[in-house]
C-alpha cells in the first residue's frame, strides 16, 4: 500500500502565493495540499474540517497576524507550521520570533520575480514541508534550563564548533542561553538565509552571558565570545601564529548549503590541534556527518543531540549512523556538558 501523501494547508492573504505554493507542492506525489486560506479566521476552520499534517503560515496577513495566530495553533493544537517570510531585514526578526515559538521551518519570499523565485525555490519548499511533517512538534512553554556551573578550571584554550539546521533557533538559544561568560570560544554554522543571521546573532547576544556575533572574516577567536556563520558563506576556523582566527568566505553549496557544517568541521578537525569539541544538533539531512567524521578521526571529542530533544533527527542521526558521534546528549544538558568537558582533561577521541 503507498503512503499516505502529506496534507498541506496553505495561509497566505495572496492569492498569487497560495496559488504558486499549491502549483510547487502538488508537483511532488507524496504532498496534497487539501486547501487553502486567505486568513486565519478561515484557516481556523478549515483545520478543524480538513486535519492537515503541515499548515505554511504568512507573517502579514489582515484582521489577525501570523504570529498571533502561530501563538494559537501551538497553544491549542500543536502542529508542524513552514513560515513563509519576506526576505527583508525587518522580515528576519519576525520569523525568528515565529521559529522561537515553535514553527518548525521557514520558506523566505523572493523579493524580486515572486513567480520565478518561487520556482526556483520548489525543491526547497517541497523539501521543508516533508521535513516539518515528521517534526517532534512541541509547544514552546520552555522549561528553564539550569545556567551551566563551571568547577575551579575551565580550559579557555579549547574550541567548541556547533553545527545545526531545523530547530537550531530555539536549540542554540537554549544551549547558548546556559553558558556562563567564562565559556570557551564557540564556532556555529546554522543553516538560515542572508539578514536572517545578524539578527540571531544580535537576538542571542541580548539573550546570554557569553557574546554573540555574526563572524566576520579575520576576527581573533576569544573565549566567551559565539560566532555565527553569515547566511551566504562558509565559516572556518584557522590558526595565525598564536591565535585562532575566524576565515568567512566562499558561496558555493557543500553538501547542499552555504553556511556548510561539514566546512565548519572540517576545518576544526585541521586547525584546533586535539584541543577541541564539535556537537551536531537538529537539523534535516546529512550535512556535517562528514565534518564530524574528520574531527572524530581527528582525536577531538564528537557529540551528538539526542532524537528525544531534537526537532528533526536527521543531521544528528546521519553523523550518529557514520560513527561520527561518541556521546548524544539531551539538548538541556549540552550547555553544561561543554563546561564538564572543557574542565576536564583532554581525551583522545576512540573509535568504537
Amino acid at each position: 500500500m503507498p503512503p499516505t501523501p502529506i496534507r498541506v494547508l496553505i495561509v497566505d492573504d495572496s492569492a498569487l502565493i497560495r496559488q504558486l505554493l499549491t502549483s510547487l507542492l502538488s508537483q511532488d506525489p507524496d504532498i496534497e495540499v487539501v486547501g487553502s486560506a486567505s486568513d486565519p479566521y478561515a484557516a481556523r476552520e478549515k483545520i478543524k474540517q480538513l486535519l492537515p499534517d503541515v499548515i505554511t503560515l504568512d507573517i502579514e496577513m489582515p484582521r489577525m497576524d501570523g504570529l498571533e495566530f502561530l501563538h494559537k495553533i501551538m497553544t491549542l493544537r500543536p502542529m508542524p507550521v513552514v513560515m513563509v517570510s519576506s526576505l527583508t531585514q525587518q522580515g528576519a526578526g519576525t520569523t525568528l520570533q515565529a521559529l522561537e515559538m515553535g514553527a518548525v521551518d521557514i520558506v523566505a519570499k523572493p523579493t524580486l520575480d515572486l513567480q520565478a523565485g518561487l520556482a526556483e525555490m520548489g525543491e526547497e519548499i517541497r523539501t521543508k514541508v516533508k521535513a516539518a511533517a515528521s517534526a517532534n512538534v512541541r509547544y514552546a512553554h520552555r522549561q528553564a534550563v539550569p545556567r551551566a556551573t563551571a568547577g575551579r578550571y575551565v580550559s579557555t584554550e579549547k574550541i567548541v564548533a556547533i553545527g545545526a539546521s531545523t530547530g537550531g533557533v530555539e536549540a542554540l538559544r537554549t544551549v547558548l542561553g546556559a553558558l556562563p561568560a567564562s565559556s570557551p570560544a564557540i564556532l556555529v554554522t546554522q543553516h538560515m538565509p542572508v539578514h536572517f543571521t545578524s539578527t540571531f546573532a544580535n537576538r542571542l547576544d541580548g539573550l546570554c552571558e557569553i557574546s554573540v556575533e555574526e563572524a566576520r572574516d579575520g576576527a581573533r577567536v576569544l573565549p566567551g565570545h559565539a560566532y555565527i556563520a553569515p547566511g551566504n558563506r562558509h565559516l572556518r576556523l584557522l590558526r595565525s601564529g598564536a591565535d585562532y582566527v575566524c576565515k568567512v568566505g566562499g558561496e558555493e553549496r557543500v553538501s547542499g548549503h552555504c553556511p556548510s557544517v561539514d566546512v565548519l568541521f572540517g576545518s576544526v578537525a585541521t586547525a584546533a590541534n586535539g584541543n577541541a569539541i564539535g556537537i551536531i544538533m537538529t537539523g534535516m539531512g546529512k550535512d556535517g556527518a562528514r565534518g564530524l567524521l574528520e574531527m572524530r578521526n581527528a582525536g577531538l571529542l564528537t557529540l551528538g543531540q539526542d532524537a528525544a530533544s531534537s526537532l528533526v533527527y536527521g543531521m544528528p542521526r546521519a553523523a550518529m549512523e557514520c560513527g561520527a558521534v561518541q556521546e548524544q546528549v539531551p539538548l538541556d544538558r549540552i550547555a553544561q556538558k561543554i563546561i564538564d568537558e572543557c574542565g576536564a582533561p583532554s581525551r583522545r577521541a576512540t573509535r568504537i
